[in-house]
């Protein structure tokens, strides 16, 4: 293959070109590129070219998805609330389940956290050193696949495991996910013609009578920890104003019993005469209290 100008005799002359199969012994390869006419190309601008394209494809559909799907957004972090199920991103999940095993945490938290990710990353950073094969066909490479191959089923298996336990202990406890709720209350505030739910920025009607017994009562009973401070609802429903749909006896009977998964009987852990407190100052919550 002739470069330079005019009638230069200079030839370059390539070597061990990966796309040129091993010659057949009848068939002796020749000893440049040129019997191998529109195999080569220019770097500037051909290849290059064909690099910038492809990238802009990938940062286009990245956009793409961050537009159509955001990250999730849940509310501000309470060190009070008790129910909330915390999660770390997908890519995190498989190093998250593991440490859900005994031999992984507690006692061994140092062997998850540390031991078993460096031998993982450790096998595969000797994979190169332990198979020096030159032959590129994965099947051909029995450790560099097998390794390959443990280390991905090992992690899709683990992200699975833990999204499934994630969700049945959101449906055990009747929690729902904050970033999905934040979305259904930005629903509804949209068909009731208010806009778009912003956190910290709605309505909240303030408590009737603070300095009431029942409302110490409830501290003690930790029920901030769910319906907030303000009684403004955190994983619990907003209980400010609840005296306007719920009698005394409703409310009682709730406190009592418990209502479905998320909110506990508090009979055993309040006396009867707290309860009945408690239920009489809830049932004075009342936004016409104002």
């Amino acid at each position: 293959m002739a470069h330079g100008k005019g009638n230069s005799n200079e030839k370059i002359v390539f070597v061990g070109d990966s796309r040129i199969r091993k010659p057949h012994p009848d068939k002796p390869a020749p000893p440049d590129y040129t019997a191998f006419p529109g195999k080569s190309e220019a770097f500037i601008p051909n290849f290059l070219l064909k690099e910038w394209m492809a990238g802009v494809v990938v940062l286009v559909g990245f956009l793409t998805l961050t537009i159509a799907e955001p990250a999730p957004l849940g509310y501000p972090a309470n060190p009070l609330n008790g129910a909330f199920i915390p999660m770390p991103d997908w890519y995190f999940l498989f190093i998250y389940q593991l440490l859900k095993y005994p031999y992984t945490s507690e006692n061994y938290i140092v062997l998850g956290t540390i031991g078993i990710p460096a031998i993982m990353f450790g096998a595969l950073f000797l994979a190169p050193f332990l198979d020096t094969g030159k032959e590129r066909r994965f099947y051909r490479r029995p450790i560099a696949s097998a390794l390959m191959f443990v280390t991905l089923i090992a992690s899709v298996y683990l992200t699975w495991v833990s999204w499934h336990h994630y969700t049945k202990e959101l449906e055990a406890n009747g929690t729902i996910p904050e970033h999905i709720e934040r979305e259904m209350k930005s629903e509804e505030q949209i068909a009731e013609g208010k806009g778009r739910f912003i956190y910290g920025k709605e309505k909240v009607p303030a408590l009737v009578a603070p300095e009431d017994e029942a409302f110490s009562v409830t501290m003690k009973a930790q029920c901030i920890a769910c319906h907030g401070t303000e009684l403004q609802g955190q994983v619990g429903p907003m209980l400010a104003g609840i005296g306007d749909t719920l009698s005394h006896d409703e409310i009682k009977e709730i406190v009592t019993n418990g209502k479905g998964d998320g909110m506990p009987s508090f009979k055993g852990t309040l006396s009867d005469e707290e309860i009945d407190k408690v239920a009489t100052w809830l049932a004075k919550q009342k936004v016409a209290a104002e």
